[in-house]
């Protein structure tokens, strides 16, 4: 962790001295900050909505990363290597560390679709060179309300903000499409069936609606509560005419399933 490079596991530290002294590219010192701001500020009012991720940047809790392509196969390998790095020390590191990717932004603007069809990709790739198999005990079916991602034997809740949201701004990155990865494990006690649970809902929508200036959007839901699905919720619609109808991936208990990408290089036998 805290290697020299741009592709490398870092702290928030890390993350906040190396804009600081222009190690990184201004694409990603552009994340980076409007990422704090937006977390650590105010909008009409309110609070960010989610007072979990408040603190954990206060704290200093997450891990986070860059990676040049939404696309490039290299650039997606690299990305898929640090994220099993940081499933190997997100536990040793702190109770509430979340994994945040920041993505170089496209040359051209992308549209509400596109950036539909760019995490689902990058979701599908990970899935395809993950050198896990996936979970016994988690559904391959994304219509299952048990179903969530997985990656390195460990599901996980990714959400995303991105440059299309006009109204709902607790979503809103000007920047490019950024992804917080949370491990299951981050939820323990805070789930819809505990009294804990419940309270954190009502406060986070309570905040969510005053932030935004919006209601809740629809698709925000429980994980397992029947009619709720976890996928809609990575990337919430805007113009819903341009999200998928149908969860774009294909899970597969086929295992490798990509035998040449493995960590190590080799192939798997």
């Amino acid at each position: 962790m805290n290697e020299a490079g741009l592709q490398v596991l870092m702290d928030q530290e890390t993350v906040a001295d190396r804009a600081t002294s222009g190690e990184l590219p201004e694409w990603a010192t552009a994340h980076w900050e409007t990422f704090r701001n937006a977390l650590t500020g105010e909008r009409n009012g309110s609070p960010f909505p989610c007072y979990f991720g408040v603190e954990s940047i206060k704290n200093g809790d997450p891990l986070y990363t860059v990676c040049p392509s939404m696309t490039d196969k290299d650039a997606l390998l690299n990305f898929r290597d640090t994220l099993l790095e940081y499933l190997d020390v997100y536990r040793d590191h702190s109770e509430q560390a979340s994994f945040v990717v920041f993505f170089k932004p496209p040359e051209t603007e992308l549209s509400e679709r596109d950036y539909h069809e760019r995490l689902w990709h990058i979701l599908q790739f990970l899935h395809v060179h993950d050198p896990e198999p996936w979970p016994e005990d988690v559904p391959t079916d994304p219509d299952d309300p048990y179903w969530e991602f997985c990656f390195g034997g460990e599901p996980m809740f990714p959400t995303c903000r991105a440059p299309f949201y006009d109204e709902r701004k607790s979503r809103y990155c000007p920047v490019g499409l950024e992804i917080t990865f949370q491990p299951r494990s981050l939820f323990e006690g805070i789930t819809h069936d505990t009294d804990a649970g419940q309270q954190a809902r009502e406060v986070i929508q309570g905040r969510l609606e005053e932030y935004d200036g919006v209601c809740p959007h629809a698709d925000i839901g429980d994980y397992g509560v029947e009619g709720d699905r976890e996928w809609h919720q990575y990337l919430l619609s805007s113009d819903p005419e341009q999200a998928p109808d149908e969860c774009p991936i294909n899970v597969s208990r086929q295992h490798p399933k990509a035998t040449q990408t493995l960590p190590d290089g080799h192939a798997a036998d």
